[in-house]
């Protein structure tokens, strides 16, 4: 059922998303979905079926056995539920936004995560192009997350369905107007913050790591609010890895092993 949930929800505001791109562009996408789609929808098809024949609904699970056996700091603290969905929440969104930034600063984990950052343009697919090895990573260290915080099994399926949720928004080639952009990032990430993180400049791909909540960027000194170049023009991706012959399916599978690019 928590299966089920979370990929209903993921399916419904893809498509909502990639219908509004189509409708509302923010970006004259210069490479078509012909040539980007087929890689990145691939790497997702990928890595579900590695992530089912795995560690299918581990974080879940993982929830559910330390509310079992009393593990974790809210557990131990006796929080009320209502608290401990609250605290949950807000502690997993920093605990990714954190491995997000070491994703970029520790070689090991920015030769797997430079797969996402390949993609030359910008749209809610791009939101799928992770190389399955730092999708296992990623769990595993949520997986610890939940098990140190004892987190609530229902505030886990919530988050994972707004983390899943809010990178497809924040990924989206959408036009939202600027007044409105600029109240929401009060809140959360929008995807004029986002792809700021995406463009080619090192000063810029440094910055605005969140994926749901903004309040991180701006508590940790990391937020940029303007890109240097206009978000309707700006480059995207890494200025090593532009040809086409380098991001196919399966030299991004093997793009961590060979010799590192930045």
């Amino acid at each position: 059922m928590e299966t089920i949930i979370r990929l209903t929800s993921s399916l419904g505001i893809f498509f909502i998303m990639i219908g509004w791109e189509y409708f509302s562009p923010r970006r004259v996408q210069a490479i078509s979905r012909k040539q980007r789609w087929p890689v990145n929808l691939g790497l997702a098809v990928f890595n579900i079926l590695v992530m089912r024949l795995t560690v299918g609904s581990i974080a879940y699970l993982s929830a559910v056995a330390a509310a079992d056996n009393n593990w974790g700091i809210l557990h131990w603290l006796a929080a009320p539920e209502w608290l401990s969905i609250i605290i949950t929440l807000l502690f997993l969104d920093f605990a990714v936004y954190g491995q997000h930034v070491v994703s970029h600063k520790w070689s090991p984990l920015w030769r797997l995560h430079q797969v996402h950052h390949t993609d030359l343009e910008f749209d809610a697919t791009t939101a799928l192009r992770f190389h399955p090895l730092e999708i296992m990573i990623s769990m595993i260290y949520k997986v610890l997350c939940i098990y140190l915080i004892g987190a609530n099994p229902w505030a886990v399926i919530l988050f994972e369905i707004i983390l899943n949720g809010a990178a497809t928004f924040n990924h989206s080639n959408i036009n939202i107007p600027l007044g409105i952009d600029s109240k929401l990032r009060w809140l959360i990430v929008t995807p004029d913050m986002h792809r700021i993180h995406h463009s080619t400049l090192p000063i810029e791909i440094d910055s605005n790591y969140g994926f749901s909540l903004s309040c991180w960027d701006k508590l940790c000194k990391t937020y940029v609010a303007k890109p240097k170049q206009p978000q309707t023009t700006m480059a995207i991706g890494l200025d090593a890895l532009r040809e086409q012959r380098e991001l196919g399916l399966m030299a991004l599978l093997l793009l961590p092993f060979k010799k590192r690019r930045r």
